[in-house]
């Protein structure tokens, strides 16, 4: 591995160096492939599981890696923490992808660091695979992420609410800058820092943005608002939960960072949540598109001494930006919707089928992802076609109507919801199965079987029916837990 540590130049100010911890009796127990050949690395260390456990249980430092803690704030549930930072992580440096990318390497439960507080810096076995098994669903079905490259047993024992196996995940992100490290420089009033932090981010996420350019601050946070809002329609649109939005946990990237109490939703109800941590439904699935403004004008508000001197004159600048995110997202959900529903562009007859749908689906507690996939599957199956008239009644005869009369081909329609309804999501009741499997049995063979599937989302394969029942209960009484 050829590491570079960019993120080191900024200074002092945005880490502290600290070693992982070494792990007692490492072993690696899930390796992708894929990305690590994506990221260049050596088929000899590839092809070396002890080598590789040891190096990514934090045991073995890889020559290059310039290890550390990244410095951050955040607020938490509305709540400003001014010192949170990487408790359980760290950063070993860079390396540049296939795609002449920069993707950070990224310890998590490696062992305790300066900002670690009270906790122990570890991670249990269970939502290590978790992070493992939700980060390459997600990329599988296209929504933007970070991923995980490696799972390693440490061979020790961590105190949750019980005594758990440890592990170690191996996070790839195209960064761990976060709206909260923004946060962190702007609360210390450090404007110097909190200038590098920008043009950093800048000519690492937006290298489109003039970095002459005199309203470039002002440029940056509109790239960032219009990330957010490409992620959480994704998210929308395969039916995922975050579960913890706080920003800390929001990455200027736009990626999907932090799987601690993540979860999907099986019936749909905007109001859906599983975390067990938010018990004010804060980040309940359909509260996503407000949360994201509020962190965006959290973001905002960071930047306010780099628009301009003086701060109204700053907020004047910044309101029209917030302002608009209103109408850019309703117009993106719109559009991401009627393709799910067959419609490459929205329309007012659209919008009223989507939201007496999106009622319907509420009302008879029906599956969000079955529901969709059913309707494109109806085209051409009349058993299908005959069930939805049942259960949607009139609803259906209007958008089969609606989609006839907007399209010359039923076939472009059927291929257009193909690729925007999954037949598989990672279903929570099959996720937690899998992990007690895992912790069990000591053994990955289980996620690697699951995995199989959910890398094809798109398409039915004889292991696609394995998983995709629903729960029982109805995932009633279904909690997540954030694992630290």
């Amino acid at each position: 591995m050829k590491f570079s540590n960019s993120y080191a130049q900024l200074g002092d100010a945005f880490f502290k160096r600290v070693k992982p911890s070494a792990a007692s009796k490492p072993e690696l127990l899930l390796w992708n492939s894929p990305l690590a050949k994506s990221l260049k690395i050596s088929e000899a260390l590839q092809n070396n599981p002890s080598l590789a456990a040891q190096i990514f249980s934090g045991s073995q430092l890889p020559e290059g890696a310039d290890p550390m803690a990244l410095a951050y704030s955040g607020h938490q549930f509305g709540h400003l923490n001014p010192q949170l930072g990487d408790g359980r992580a760290h950063l070993l440096g860079e390396l540049i992808n296939e795609d002449k990318v920069r993707m950070d390497i990224q310890l998590k439960g490696s062992g305790r660091t300066p900002y670690s507080r009270q906790g122990d810096g570890r991670c249990a076995l269970g939502p290590a695979i978790r992070e493992y098994i939700m980060s390459e669903a997600m990329y599988a079905l296209r929504v933007p992420t970070s991923r995980a490259l490696a799972v390693v047993a440490t061979g020790d024992q961590v105190i949750r609410d019980s005594i758990k196996p440890g592990a170690v995940v191996t996070r790839v992100a195209s960064s761990h800058i976060r709206v909260g490290t923004f946060q962190y420089f702007a609360i210390h009033k450090d404007l110097d820092s909190l200038q590098a932090l920008v043009d950093y981010a800048t000519n690492r996420h937006f290298p489109e943005i003039d970095p002459e350019s005199q309203d470039k601050t002002l440029q940056f946070l509109q790239a960032a608002i219009d990330k957010q809002i490409q992620l959480v329609i994704e998210w929308m649109r395969v039916g995922f939960i975050h579960g913890v939005m706080n920003t800390d946990n929001v990455a200027i990237s736009g990626e999907t960072i932090d799987f601690g109490p993540c979860a999907m939703m099986g019936a749909y109800h905007p109001g859906t949540v599983f975390s067990s941590i938010d018990q004010q439904s804060r980040y309940a699935f359909g509260n996503q598109p407000s949360i994201t403004l509020w962190n965006m004008t959290r973001l905002a508000e960071s930047l306010l001494p780099l628009i301009h001197n003086d701060e109204k004159e700053a907020i004047a600048l910044v309101e029209p930006l917030l302002t608009k995110f209103g109408p850019s997202f309703q117009q993106a959900y719109l559009t991401m919707l009627s393709r799910k529903l067959g419609f490459s562009q929205p329309s007012e007859t659209h919008s009223a089928l989507i939201l007496a749908l999106l009622e319907t689906m509420q009302n008879k507690e029906l599956d969000y992802t079955n529901t969709f996939m059913q309707l494109g599957m109806s085209l051409d199956n009349d058993t299908l076609r005959q069930s939805l008239t049942e259960s949607l009644g009139s609803w259906y005869t209007d958008w089969k109507s609606a989609l006839e009369s907007s399209t010359e081909n039923l076939d472009m329609a059927k291929a257009l919801m193909n690729n925007n309804n999954p037949v598989l999501i990672p279903r929570n009741h099959h996720v937690e199965a899998v992990l007690k499997a895992c912790e069990e049995s000591g053994s990955a063979q289980a996620a690697e079987e699951f995995l199989s599937a959910l890398r094809s989302p798109y398409e039915t394969l004889e292991s696609t029916k394995n998983y995709q029942d629903t729960p029982s209960d109805g995932d009633k009484f279904y909690r997540t837990f954030c694992g630290t």
